[in-house]
Formats: structure tokens, C-alpha cells, sequence
């Protein structure tokens, strides 16, 4: 083989969708290359703008999450192979163009994910006090560019959404900072301010019905196991008709997540009985009511600082549609987190479907098109994860996703087997040469393994397995070695 002979694919985010997509490319490639006349070699060089891999893995997911560590050791074994390159702290737009990589890869493929909140438009929602989830994440995340401090004196809070970014944000506020800490890789500053949080109440939101929300199993069991904390239902809301019983039964996640609930609700009526304790019979310090069919409407507040919340209180047929009621409640809080979903990045020199928040691709199948109108297809130019279907889905669809996007990819290269190899820049050292004439110092899998061996000692003199480096000069210093 020669370097002539390889393709050349730039994947864009060394998030799970970069690099599952990368790892399957090459399974593929292997698989089929030869029937479909490619040959079964390919280089993938992984291109990252922050100092580490594995995005919202290690940034994205609340870090008491027990399967965790599973998928970041599965995403870090695929960076293990050989014919994989990693390129942290190199930022697309910025550092490297879309020309640059045209003119040294067959295919560009965009993985970068999504980190902004979706807005809350509803009255008062640009009060003191009102935060988006994904700022307060980036904050327990330990994320690079995001702050070292959070105000946690709020006594009582409230989180809308119904799904598991809303059930992450409100069991972090709920947490216990020392057991946080015995269990995860939380930094300092992260166990520091949850150690002075004051939330003592907290109100989770959720516009639908039991049988609507979007909560994962995993994330309910979590839920139920927190330490000083008393869960409070309205068994109203647990009154389903038949129709979205049977509804319900149609999808298995859906009637899994349904009957937990009904487990939940069971449970919180044992803590009351039992004179309000928690999950094991201790006594609560700490409220959380979870409440169905009801929909935020306002955030109340005076001199710019928020002071309560109206909510609606709604109601949901079988199939999803929710109807207003008019009937209205105040609820006095010092805090509003929105968890209502991300909305993915831009891309410098790629167009964007607004309505659908995703880079525009030609009806959902990643191919990257000239205008959100879908009209006309990029040559070289793909999508996948929430860069192509928007803030959707888990870990499963991303895999999905990578497999249907990789078969697109070959399928497209075959057409053209003759030319496949249509960077015209074939030299694999091409890449490090113009990042170094730009004074970019890239980090590879080497540079991220000093990194975590570090953490891995800092964690061992605390008996944790893990404690996460935050800061971004202090990666870039482990990861060279200096």
C-alpha cells in the first residue's frame, strides 16, 4: 500500500458521533472496500477544537452516570487504532479551512455536535436567576472554556424539561457534594460549590404526561438514589386512560420508562408515609416534587431579579397533543434552569437548516447541500449525529447514524472508483506541516494519554478512580510533556 493508494477521510469532533463514524468507516472499508473497487485502506485523521476527545461523553453527561467510563474506555480504544490520527486543540474555521482539508482529503465528514441551549421564550426568561442547562453542565463538566463558579444560593429551584438533561441538571442540585465526589471525577471548584449549595426545595417541570416524557430508564433509577432526598408526586398525574395505556405499550422504552415512573410514584408515597425519609428510611433535608402537565408560562420577578415561576397546568391526549387548561400556579423560586434542548453549532463555510437546527443535508441522509432548501448537494461534504438530525436521540442513534452516513460515503466514492482519491495533496504529513507553519501544536492520543494517566494519579490520592483537569493551558502542558 501506498500513501497514494489509502483514502483520506477528515472527521470533524472526536465526540461518540466522530468517533464511532470513523471507527465504522473502517470496519466497512475492510469489509467492502474491494467489491466496491476502493481497496480496504484508509487514513481517518480526527480533528478536535478542545485539548481532549470524546465530547459529550466526558462534557455533556453528568458525571455520577455509571456508564460513563464504559463508553469513554469503548471510544478510547477506537482512537487506539493505528490508522486513526486525533488532532485536539485544533479548532475548524480557525486553525484549518474547509479548502485546506478539500485539498488533502477525499471526504470531509462534520461530527461537532451542539452546546448552546435552545432559548426559552416565555415572559421574564432574561431575569437574574434564569440559566440554560448547558451552561450550568459545562460548569459541573469541568468544561475547558466554561466558568470555575456557580451561584448555588438558591433555596428553592426549579428545572423545566422533560428529558434527561432536565433529570441531570435537577439531580445535580440535589446532590450531596461528598458523595458526588466518592463517586465521580469532579473537580475542586465543582465540589467546593455543590458543598455550599443551599437548594433545599427543588420543582421539575415536565408540559406533558407520564406516558409522553423522554426520560431514559437509567436516568429514573438514578433519580431515586439520592441521599437526604425526598421525592414528592402528584398521583393525579398517574391517572391514564386506557388509550394512552395502550399507547404506551406500543414501544417498549416508553411502557419501560412508564413503569418506573409508576415505581417512582410508589415510592414517594412510602417516603411520606414513612415520615418523609429518603430512599433508605433516613431522614430528607431536601424536596424534590416532580410534577406532569405542566407548562411554565412566566418568570416572575422585580429590579430584574426573577422570584417565582406560573406554571399551567395542561392536559395530554394518547397521542401526544397537549391542550392548555387555564388554570395557573405561582410557585416561589429563586432559580429557573431550562433543559428544553441544545441547538448544534454552526459551520464556518457549511449551510444551516434553522428550522430543523442542523447542518443542512439533503433529506436527513448527510449529505451536506448547498442551502437548508436541500437543492443541491456538496460533493466530499457529510453529517452525522446531531450535526445532521439535530439534538436528538442517544448514544444508539449516534451509531446508527454513523453506519447510514459511512454507507453513503462509500456509496458515493464507488461512483467515482477510478477517482476516489480526489484530495490532490496525497501526503499524509501534508497536514502537520501547515498546522505547524501556523504555530498550531495539535494534541494526539499520546499527548491525551499523559493527560489521563495525570488525572488517574490525582484521583488514586483521593481513592477515586478519576479527577478531571480543567484547565485548558495545564492539558496543553501534560500533553506535550512539558
Amino acid at each position: 500500500m501506498t500513501q497514494d493508494s489509502e483514502l483520506r477521510i477528515a472527521v470533524i469532533g472526536a465526540g461518540p458521533a466522530g468517533v464511532y463514524s470513523s471507527d465504522i468507516f473502517l470496519r466497512q472499508l475492510a469489509k467492502l472496500g474491494d467489491e466496491l473497487g476502493l481497496g480496504t485502506h484508509a487514513r481517518i485523521d480526527l480533528f478536535e477544537k478542545l485539548p481532549v476527545p470524546f465530547g459529550l461523553v466526558r462534557y455533556g453527561v453528568a458525571p455520577d452516570h455509571p456508564s460513563i467510563k464504559f463508553i469513554a474506555s469503548a471510544l478510547e480504544k477506537t482512537l487506539d487504532n493505528p490508522n486513526i490520527h486525533l488532532y485536539c486543540d485544533v479548532e475548524f474555521g480557525k486553525d484549518v479551512t474547509l479548502d485546506d482539508l478539500l485539498e488533502r482529503y477525499d471526504a470531509v465528514l462534520f461530527a461537532t455536535g451542539a452546546i448552546k441551549d435552545k432559548p426559552l421564550r416565555i415572559p421574564g426568561a432574561d431575569l437574574d436567576g434564569v440559566y440554560g442547562a448547558a451552561k450550568f453542565v459545562e460548569w459541573y463538566d469541568g468544561y475547558p472554556t466554561g466558568v470555575r463558579e456557580w451561584p448555588l444560593d438558591a433555596e428553592q429551584v426549579a428545572v423545566i424539561g422533560g428529558g434527561n438533561v432536565a433529570m441531570d441538571v435537577a439531580r445535580e442540585l440535589m446532590r450531596n457534594a461528598d458523595d458526588l465526589k466518592a463517586r465521580t471525577d469532579i473537580p475542586d471548584n465543582v465540589y467546593e460549590g455543590i458543598k455550599k449549595n443551599k437548594a433545599k426545595e427543588l420543582h421539575l417541570f415536565i408540559r406533558r404526561g407520564v406516558a409522553q416524557a423522554k426520560f431514559s430508564v437509567q436516568e429514573l433509577r438514578e433519580m431515586e438514589k439520592l441521599p437526604g432526598v425526598q421525592l414528592i408526586i402528584d398521583e393525579d398525574d398517574f391517572e391514564l386512560d386506557d388509550d394512552t395505556i395502550e399507547e404506551a405499550g406500543k414501544d417498549k422504552l416508553t411502557r419501560q420508562m412508564v413503569e418506573e415512573l409508576f415505581a417512582i410514584r410508589d415510592m414517594a408515597e412510602d417516603m411520606e408515609d414513612d415520615g418523609d425519609v429518603d430512599f433508605e428510611g433516613n431522614p430528607a433535608d431536601r424536596k424534590y416534587y416532580v410534577h406532569f402537565n405542566s407548562a411554565p408560562t412566566e418568570i416572575l420577578g422585580e429590579d430584574g431579579k426573577m422570584s417565582a415561576i406560573r406554571v399551567e397546568r395542561t392536559e395530554t391526549s394518547a397521542d401526544g397533543h397537549m391542550t392548555r387548561t387555564g388554570e395557573f400556579t405561582d410557585y416561589p423560586v429563586q432559580a429557573v434552569y431550562h433543559a428544553i434542548g441544545y441547538k448544534p453549532e454552526s459551520v464556518p463555510g457549511i449551510a444551516y437548516d434553522e428550522k430543523g437546527a442542523h447542518l443542512a443535508n439533503a433529506n436527513g441522509d448527510g449529505r451536506i447541500t448547498v442551502d437548508e432548501n436541500n437543492t443541491e448537494i456538496r460533493d466530499r461534504l457529510y453529517a452525522t449525529g446531531w450535526a445532521k438530525r439535530g439534538p436528538v436521540g442517544l448514544i444508539g442513534s449516534t451509531k446508527s447514524d454513523a453506519l447510514m452516513i459511512v454507507t453513503n460515503m462509500l456509496e458515493d466514492l464507488a461512483k467515482n472508483k477510478e477517482n476516489a482519491r480526489l484530495a490532490p495533496d496525497r501526503d499524509p504529513e501534508s497536514i502537520d506541516r501547515l498546522l505547524e507553519s501556523r504555530g498550531i501544536k495539535p494534541i494526539d492520543f499520546a499527548g491525551w494519554k499523559r493527560v489521563d494517566a495525570y488525572e488517574r494519579a490525582e484521583g488514586a490520592k483521593e481513592g477515586r478512580e478519576h479527577k478531571k483537569v480543567i484547565d485548558p493551558d495545564q492539558f496543553r502542558a501534560l500533553a506535550h510533556g512539558e
